[in-house]
């Protein structure tokens, strides 16, 4: 199903059970809805769940002038009051964590799961696209994800990204979210790999120390998609992180 917002098209799944609790899925940069199922599925029968193909990814539209990560946000929000989901529970991998950010930071979730999420300048770290892509390989979950990873990755380099979306992502990129995530105020919850080459566990250690109330849940020998490397872990990390109260 497709919303229109600012003029484009936004692709998005959303499964209503007239529950007080709202969970908001965010996937990562070159990804789409299919890669945060495996964890919202659990979810889709008790809980009213929203899963976005973010603009620029997935069958919904480009945006049709420079987004910034607060832009994305806003058009997370926009979204919840469409279905009314007041105070939603914001779960995000990656780029879409950076939204959670930024969502935490300008309105009011009950709670955040960040799963690998950058928040300041991007670290150096080489042929980034290559290694996520080599431990794709190993995860046998999103083995079926790899051919659209191969076609879709490269969105995350620079080079192969479009016009727009590549101005879009050295925005994102750049803009650092250090001083305000201080002001996010709800509980936070972060799942990180310590074997993660695009966002390192490092950022999540200095993160937690950014956001009081926060917490960190490590998963050894992970990389960046740890939520689905133990993805029974996950899905009762989050079961116990979400609860009825």
């Amino acid at each position: 199903m497709q919303i229109k917002y600012k003029d484009i098209n936004i692709n998005y799944s959303y499964y209503e059970n007239s529950s007080k609790i709202n969970l908001i899925f965010l996937h990562g940069w070159g990804q789409n809805i299919e890669m945060m199922l495996p964890i919202a599925k659990p979810f889709i029968k008790k809980y009213n769940v929203l899963i976005v193909d973010l603009p620029g990814f997935g069958l919904s539209d480009e945006p049709k002038e420079i987004w910034s990560i607060f832009d994305y946000a806003d058009m997370v929000d926009y979204f919840a009051k469409q279905f009314k989901m007041k105070n939603p529970i914001i779960i995000g991998h990656s780029f879409g964590g950076k939204i959670a950010l930024c969502y935490g930071i300008k309105y009011k979730p009950s709670k955040l799961v960040l799963l690998a999420s950058p928040f300041r300048s991007k670290p150096n770290t080489n042929n980034i696209k290559n290694k996520v892509l080599k431990s794709l390989k190993k995860i046998p979950v999103i083995n079926r994800f790899e051919d659209f990873a191969k076609r879709h990755m490269g969105s995350t380099d620079y080079k192969n990204a479009t016009k727009m979306m590549r101005d879009i992502l050295v925005k994102h990129v750049n803009y650092d979210l250090t001083d305000q995530v201080k002001n996010i105020k709800c509980p936070t919850l972060m799942i990180w790999g310590t074997k993660d080459t695009a966002v390192p566990y490092e950022e999540a250690i200095k993160l937690e120390k950014l956001i009081k109330g926060s917490g960190i849940v490590t998963y050894d020998e992970c990389s960046h998609y740890a939520y689905l490397e133990r993805l029974s872990q996950t899905i009762s990390v989050l079961n116990s992180f979400i609860g009825e109260k």
